[in-house]
Parts: structure tokens; sequence; C-alpha cells
């Protein structure tokens, strides 16, 4: 019913309510999304770990970590050094 719905979504109105499961549904394929990329994301990186490794060098280059660090500082603020430093600790492992 409308007050359960409410309840759930923290909404006043049945209207907003509705518009909050909406776009919650949309939170939700995107993340799913954003997940896959990612997984697809760190099997790249893999790839780049492995040819650099076999190749005799190092597993991790500082100087492309610090072009990714500032690409997403620069699209998305200071949150976006965290969430770059989070994506290159999930995609290199802790060094």
């Amino acid at each position: 019913m409308a007050t359960a719905t409410t309840d759930k979504t923290g909404a006043r109105t049945p209207e907003a309510a509705d518009v909050i499961e909406g776009a919650r549904e949309r939170i939700d394929a995107l993340d799913d999304r954003i997940i896959g990329l990612v997984q697809e994301r760190m099997a790249v990186s893999a790839v780049i770990q492995e040819a650099r490794i076999g190749s005799g060098g190092r597993r991790v280059n500082l100087s492309r970590e610090m072009e990714v660090l500032g690409h997403y500082r620069d699209a998305l603020g200071k949150p976006g050094t965290s969430l770059a430093m989070t994506l290159l600790e999930l995609c290199r492992g802790r060094v």
C-alpha cells in the first residue's frame, strides 16, 4: 500500500515514493553496469601487468597511476581521487 511504500522510501507522499522507487531502480541498474566495468578494468589491468612483468618491468607504473589519479580528480574533484585510488587498488592490489 501507499503507507508501506512511503515508509520504505522515506517519502511523504505516494507520488514522491513512486519517483524514488523508479530512480532507485535506475541506480541499481547503473551500479550493475559500473560493477561490470570495474571487473572489465581489472581484467585489462591484469593483461597489462602480465605483459609488463613478462618483459622484465615492474608490476606498477607509478607515473601512469598519477595520470589516472589526475584524470579522476579533474573530472570529479577531490572525491574522484579517492575513487581512483580504490580502482587502482582493485586493479593492482596493495603495493
